[in-house]
């Protein structure tokens, strides 16, 4: 293994950053500042194209947060001129001052955010360096799985794979912080599509970890069950629409705990009025086979880290503890609204971008029960497998997650009967408080991004092991 190399710009523009800082004391009561250099490649090798291009997650720059007498104004920039940042904080500040007490609605802090003391960094191991990747070798391995594969299977019109390895290096200074971390993460998918002449069908697979190009080894396996997958679907059949007993997979219960107690437990909502969580603190909303957690800590995959955008440690946060809701996950302003402690969930898409309370790893615990007992336990229903998306209303605790198949189970056996899509949907008290058994084996997929709203893409995982419940589906 190797230690990732720090980030050059970062580090050199440090004791610049701490000059700003020491000149805006004299002006605010509240100063930090925090430095983003985010880099790496994402490789896609597909039946009719190949490509190569910067991470998605690419971004190079700060933001300066600031608290007046009144409230918060941040700036962001990415050129570092001490005199230039210092007046034009000052500028908007006065600015932002102005607009609040010329406002009708004014939101009123009564404390400062967390600033104890505290330096830390964390630097993590990767067995392949980004910047040691050989591009061109990236590529003619994915080709060459690419064009094995898809000869086996003559349904397969087009199969697509995409490799995106990121490194992710932040500083956060304070009059007192003084935190910096470097960690990569890999993100794989394969994604097929077949047809069989009248239909075409669409199914993925995605990896992920705490890890450089060395995710590519997982990539032919991946296009194996991607293909398979697909061409199952071309049998399947539409979901007679009715409540069933349901099996999930770690994909579709990690979908479930994100859209279930993960939007609903961001506790920036409880600010807005816009949780129905906060109304059942400490109240049952599961069954007691119920154990959830969110945090950075919780579990290693893609949005582990040493510390938030806000400057908090990473936290590992039990959401619901044997059915009881206990705790939301929250940033460093709504918690000083809420008169509670931030859990280390500020994220911001960029440097650009405001932070709100946001979701890490988001998972259910593993039980003890086994996926062949719960199979036979169920006389009419389904095994849910994969997912295609998912939302919920966290005001009024509707929810709809769209599995990518179901898998038909008459008398404790599956009969081979494919559905597909199948949506599942539902009151979410009534969804959890059904789930009777929880398989070992926990597993989270961190391949995708969570949206707040319509926009606010940041990286997260889900997941969980299976889980048997009740279920409307259609």
């Amino acid at each position: 293994m190797k230690k990732l190399t720090t980030s050059k710009f970062l580090l050199d523009n440090k004791s610049k950053l701490q000059e700003i800082i020491k000149n805006l004391e004299t002006d605010f009561k509240y100063v930090s500042i925090l430095g983003c250099d985010v880099d790496g490649a994402s490789y896609s090798v597909t039946t009719s194209a190949i490509s190569l291009n910067p991470s998605p997650d690419y971004q190079r720059g700060f933001v300066i947060r600031v608290y007046t007498d009144l409230g918060f104004s941040e700036y962001s920039f990415n050129e570092v001129d001490v005199d230039k940042v210092c007046e034009n904080v000052r500028k908007i500040a006065l600015e932002d001052r102005k607009k609040i007490v010329e406002g009708l609605d004014r939101v009123t802090y009564d404390r400062l955010p967390n600033d104890d003391e505290i330096t830390k960094e964390k630097i993590t191991e990767v067995e392949n360096l980004p910047e040691e990747d050989n591009p061109e070798k990236i590529i003619t391995t994915l080709q060459k799985i690419h064009d094995e594969v898809k000869a086996k299977y003559e349904k397969i019109v087009q199969l697509s794979l995409r490799l995106n390895i990121t490194q992710v290096n932040k500083i956060f200074l304070s009059k007192n912080k003084d935190l910096y971390q470097s960690y990569a993460y890999s993100t794989g998918f394969a994604m097929a599509a077949a047809t069989d002449g009248n239909n075409t069908k669409i199914d993925f697979i995605s990896n992920s970890g705490l890890c450089g190009s060395e995710l590519i080894s997982e990539f032919e396996q991946a296009a194996e069950d991607a293909c398979r997958r697909t061409e199952e679907l071309l049998t399947a059949d539409r979901v007679v629409p009715g409540e069933y007993d349901i099996i999930c997979d770690p994909d579709f219960t990690g979908l479930i705990a994100h859209e279930a107690f993960g939007h609903g437990a961001e506790m920036d909502m409880y600010v807005k009025e816009r949780a129905k969580g906060k109304e059942y603190q400490d109240k049952r909303v599961a069954s007691d086979k119920i154990i959830m957690h969110d945090g950075a800590t919780a579990f290693d995959e893609v949005s582990s880290y040493l510390f938030d955008d806000e400057g908090n440690l990473g936290r590992d946060t039990v959401i619901i503890d044997k059915g009881i809701l206990r705790h939301g996950m929250c940033d460093e302003l709504s918690a000083i609204l809420l008169g509670q402690e931030s859990t280390g969930n500020g994220k911001r898409e960029s440097f650009k971008r405001k932070a709100y309370t946001r979701m890490t790893n988001t998972f259910f615990e593993e039980g003890e029960d086994s996926v062949e007992d719960m199979i036979k336990s169920v006389d009419k229903g389904y095994l849910l497998e994969g997912f295609s998306s998912g939302m919920e209303d966290p005001k009024n605790w509707g929810i709809q997650c769209v599995a990518m198949k179901g898998r038909e189970i008459i008398d404790g056996k599956l009969t081979g009967k494919i559905v597909s899509p199948v949506y599942l949907t539902g009151y979410v008290p009534d969804l959890l408080q059904s789930i009777t058994q929880v398989s070992n084996g926990l597993v989270l997929s961190g391949g995708g991004y969570c949206g707040k709203g319509w926009k606010e893409w940041v990286k997260t995982s889900t997941g969980g092991s299976y889980i048997k419940a009740k279920g409307i589906l259609s």
